[in-house]
């Protein structure tokens, strides 16, 4: 209770009241809440990661150039962006649990239909709705999580969330690989289906505690539509760098960025309460160093995945099976780093990952079109042992460094900087190609600008994560309360 107090105290402005939910405690509960977090967290980086693997026959059948290729990709990540921390604030005044069946209903409508897509501007837009979904999923599953879990209990089960996580990565290039050589690359999503259908029912079944801790809150829709328009300005603007048109669009998200903030610092219910970014130290720089951390990381199965395909002449299957070496080695160090993060500073932990993340991609800055796969695997793994110490740790230090009326908004803010960092990631790869290879397809006379495209990208991404183990170590340390409380958890 005491850490708590500490933590509400950091909001300048008098909440309006919140309300005990009615949130399951007994272990059985907790292992089935545990199980459905487990179903939500495979089933969207399933997909994403078997879309990447298909990215070429995808751009086959509908002739698209690298940037439009691109867009698939970012359309999702775009809209998922734009809505998790408001439906995180939504979740915490209506309900996580009517917010999160809300979303994997949507994931899975919007995976049945793109089986049935005729072309590229209804794809893109179904991966729009698909991101809409994939917010409202991920701006509850870990709040849920968290509001179940006690402290010293939390960073486990969150290892173990982020394991399911990296699962869904691991199977989807391979899976994904494989039935886009096999089934068509239509057939990845119909996968989305059962599995939200198992979900939901389960949620239905077997879940009957609500948690709402900030019942009666008004919804700052006006600061939403200012957070949702600063976004998409500052993630399309870069997308079309170095266009002057991109240029002013930054700018324009710069400023919108600003006033949101300027506007929330004036209300008394915002949808982002700015107080948990000025005066806590650890929430800052923990999601900080999420941002930069999948900016670094996420575009590198994207770019990856092409060169094995296009300059090494790879299948979709084939080069799944390489790519998977990365997901595996992170969920078998994600529960361990977990763990870890219950009982020393998890910024020790994630600062190590950030460090091997950096080695890895600075050995992917000397590729080749003859690099050998092995030296590859061993990259993948390097980075695979990087992120699987990074993202437990920092997402339990985020996670355990807010009062629990916060859940769903720290949730979708830890969110929010994973998909802006992918974006931005992916922006990154955008803007390179744009600038190197231009709006072509990528054919055998342009191989020897996508591998230097891809120089360019390793190089910006290792400079990003060099910088971002100064920002996980800077974050300070745990409340000593929280050391209490888990040491006291141990001795029982």
């Amino acid at each position: 209770m005491e850490i708590e107090k500490i933590n509400s105290g950091l909001s300048t402005k008098t909440p309006e009241i919140c309300h005990t939910p009615n949130a399951p405690v007994g272990g059985i509960e907790k292992q089935i809440v545990l199980f459905i977090a487990i179903l939500s967290g495979f089933l969207t980086p399933f997909d994403g990661s078997a879309v990447n693997i298909a990215l070429p026959a995808i751009g086959n059948e509908f002739h698209m150039n690298s940037i439009s290729l691109s867009w698939v990709a970012t359309a999702y990540l775009l809209s998922s962006a734009l809505f998790l921390v408001p439906f995180g604030k939504i979740a915490d005044i209506y309900g996580r649990k009517k917010v999160f069946l809300c979303g994997i209903a949507i994931f899975s409508i919007s995976s049945l239909i793109m089986t049935m897509v005729t072309s590229t501007e209804l794809l893109i837009g179904l991966r729009v709705v698909q991101g809409i979904g994939s917010a409202m999923i991920f701006g509850t599953s870990v709040a849920i999580v968290t509001s179940v879990f006690p402290p010293g209990e939390r960073g486990k089960a969150l290892g173990i969330y982020i394991t399911a996580v990296y699962i869904g990565l691991s199977v989807g290039p391979l899976l994904g690989g494989a039935m886009t050589q096999y089934l068509g690359w239509r057939s990845i999503f119909f996968v989305n289906v059962p599995i939200g259908i198992t979900a939901i029912l389960l949620t239905l079944w077997k879940i009957k505690g609500e948690w709402a801790e900030c019942r009666g809150q008004k919804f700052d829709l006006t600061g939403s539509i200012i957070y949702s328009v600063a976004v998409v300005a500052v993630m399309y603007g870069f997308s079309v760098l170095p266009d002057f048109k991109g240029a002013a669009l930054l700018a324009v998200g710069i400023i919108g960025v600003i006033v949101f903030a300027l506007y929330e610092m004036r209300i008394p219910s915002p949808v982002l309460d700015i107080s948990l970014l000025t005066n806590n130290r650890i929430f800052a720089f923990s999601n900080l160093s999420a941002l930069i951390n999948y900016s670094a990381t996420y575009a590198v199965t994207f770019l990856l995945s092409l060169d094995l395909q296009y300059t090494k002449g790879f299948t979709p299957e084939n080069a799944g099976l390489i790519l998977v070496a990365q997901p595996v080695i992170m969920a078998m160090v994600s529960p361990i780093a977990g763990r870890l993060s219950d009982k020393i500073e998890p910024r020790i932990v994630a600062s190590a990952g950030m460090t091997f993340t950096a080695l890895g991609l600075f050995l992917l800055i000397f590729l080749t079109e003859t690099t050998p796969i092995w030296h590859l695997i061993i990259t993948l793994v390097i980075l695979g042992i990087g992120f699987g110490l990074f993202s437990p740790p920092n997402t339990n230090a985020i996670m355990s460094s807010v009062d629990k009326r916060f859940y769903g908004v720290a949730s979708g803010m830890n969110g929010t900087m994973r998909l802006l960092g992918q974006m931005l990631s992916m922006g990154i790869a955008m803007m390179i190609f744009a600038i190197v290879i231009g709006p072509v397809e990528i054919t055998p006379e342009y191989y020897p600008q996508f591998v230097l495209s891809l120089h360019y990208a390793f190089i910006l991404f290792t400079v990003f994560c060099i910088i971002g183990i100064f920002a996980s170590l800077v974050r300070g340390k745990r409340s000593p309360i929280v050391h209490a409380n888990i040491s006291e958890k141990g001795k029982k």
